[in-house]
């Protein structure tokens, strides 16, 4: 039940930003497709000497899979940059059991970020995002990748690992965003539901024409420099979204772990008393057959 409620919480904090989400793409998409040309410094693609990893866990445990699934990939990641040298990747673990393990594995987090697991806090998000912007910008780090569990739905969680800078605005834009926030259970009818309204979306995307700015439009100072300023908004918004799917898909892992713990629980009651009964019916048994030979033989 406590999983449960916290889960909606989280539905109805994905639920709300979700109108800003919407119309920061509509106002990119409706640039890109003026200018398409165009492309910010965060766009720029160079090769990677430094890299940094942005991942999401829980707090604490009993929730399945969901931590040991994270670390798993965050592993795998260290190992594809660990030519780089140890010293040249920096991991920021949100989330107290990602970074108990990147601490073991050497990498200590400049800043501790658990607190924002039980309290998402978007200024946070956006002071994280604009650090790592302006080290980008700097040549102080060539690649920044997120990994967390991207929420669907109460039964779906998809475990992401995903290029966070250099940013390809254009395939972010693409991205399935598609999520199942009313039901807080995980059932086939739920599933169903969720698939049917991702082909719809994916129906209506293709179908969607995006115009672009026409001349009542100006744009000072001019179009680069406007873009330099949303593709940040993108990025902070990015930090931001995948707090709130880690914080829902926690939840929701949580709320699968303990129901399957009640149905064992309940499972291994019943086959007790079913051996119980036998147990005690072979007692009975045994006792009447005592009496019944002692009987005869008087």
């Amino acid at each position: 039940m406590v999983a449960s409620s916290k889960l909606h919480h989280a539905q109805v904090m994905i639920e709300n930003m979700l109108p800003y989400e919407s119309m920061l793409e509509h106002i990119l998409k409706s640039f890109l497709a003026a200018e398409a040309g165009s492309q910010t410094v965060f766009e720029e693609e160079r090769p990677v000497k430094r890299v940094g990893l942005i991942v999401f866990s829980s707090n604490s445990s009993l929730c399945g899979a969901f931590n040991a699934n994270i670390v798993k990939i965050m592993k795998q990641a260290i190992g594809d940059y660990e030519h780089l040298g140890k010293e040249n990747i920096i991991v920021y673990p949100i989330g107290r059991k990602v970074a108990e393990q990147a601490a073991k594995l050497g990498f200590k987090s400049p800043v501790d970020y658990a607190p924002l697991v039980d309290h998402p806090d978007v200024q946070q998000c956006i002071e994280l995002a604009v650090q790592l912007g302006t080290m980008y910008r700097n040549g102080e780090i060539d690649k920044v990748e997120l990994i967390y569990h991207h929420f669907k739905s109460a039964g779906s969680q998809i475990l992401t690992r995903k290029t966070f800078l250099p940013i390809d605005v254009t395939s972010e834009l693409q991205e399935d965003r598609e999520r199942d926030l009313k039901s807080t259970i995980a059932t086939k009818e739920s599933q169903e539901y969720l698939k049917k309204r991702q082909q719809e979306r994916q129906q209506e995307r293709e179908q969607e024409e995006v115009k672009p700015l026409n001349d009542n439009f100006i744009v000072e100072p001019d179009m680069d420099t406007v873009l330099d300023s949303l593709v940040p908004k993108l990025l902070h918004l990015m930090i931001y979204t995948a707090l709130l799917d880690s914080v829902a898909s926690e939840h929701a892992a949580r709320m699968v772990a303990m129901q399957t713990a009640t149905d064992n629980a309940d499972e291994l009651l019943r086959d007790l008393n079913l051996q119980y009964n036998k147990s005690r019916q072979a007692a009975i048994t045994s006792e009447l057959l005592d009496i019944v030979g002692g009987s005869v033989n008087n």
